[in-house]
């Protein structure tokens, strides 16, 4: 690995550790010639891909972006913290990298990040599933909004979420 400072091609590894829930090696460096010390990332090339199919069947390349994004906007507002947010999305990544090694459903995707959500907040649950599900009138969104309060903690029980 050439040296940042210097370009000198002599190096030796001080540390290395797994981050990005094992997908990502980081290693701290240090020159052999200046002595001065840097960082590098080792991945897995971008050969591998895993596809999402959607539910027209077309497939589209997977992105963790896609999981942030729908999360924060269901998140809006609510005291949700962007730690909260990258873990929800590496939860949903482990359990689609556990399961999946190709192709993942959107519809395992959708279903995944609705779970974390409502362990973190029902309101943002509610949010992500009225776009996600696509409800086709305020009856549907009535009945799932019943199903969240009819699974809520029973009375006396601590609460987690404000709502």
């Amino acid at each position: 690995m050439k040296c940042p400072f210097c370009k000198e091609d002599r190096d030796r590894v001080i540390d290395s550790r797994s981050s990005d829930g094992g997908r990502v090696i980081r290693r701290r460096r240090q020159c052999l010639l200046c002595k001065r010390r840097f960082t590098t990332y080792e991945k897995i090339g971008e050969s591998f891909k895993l596809w999402v199919v959607k539910k027209d069947h077309s497939r589209v390349p997977y992105e963790r972006d896609k999981i942030i994004a729908g999360s924060q906007k269901a998140c809006y507002k609510r005291p949700v913290s962007a730690e909260q947010i990258q873990e929800i999305a590496d939860r949903v990544e482990e359990k689609i990298f556990r399961y999946f090694d190709k192709e993942v459903t959107s519809a395992f995707i959708g279903e995944s990040v609705m779970e974390e959500l409502g362990k973190v907040d029902k309101v943002a649950y509610i949010r992500f599933a009225s776009v996600y599900r696509d409800f086709r009138d305020a009856g549907e969104l009535i009945k799932e909004v019943s199903e969240v309060i009819d699974h809520a903690e029973p009375a006396g029980q601590p609460r987690l979420f404000d709502e």
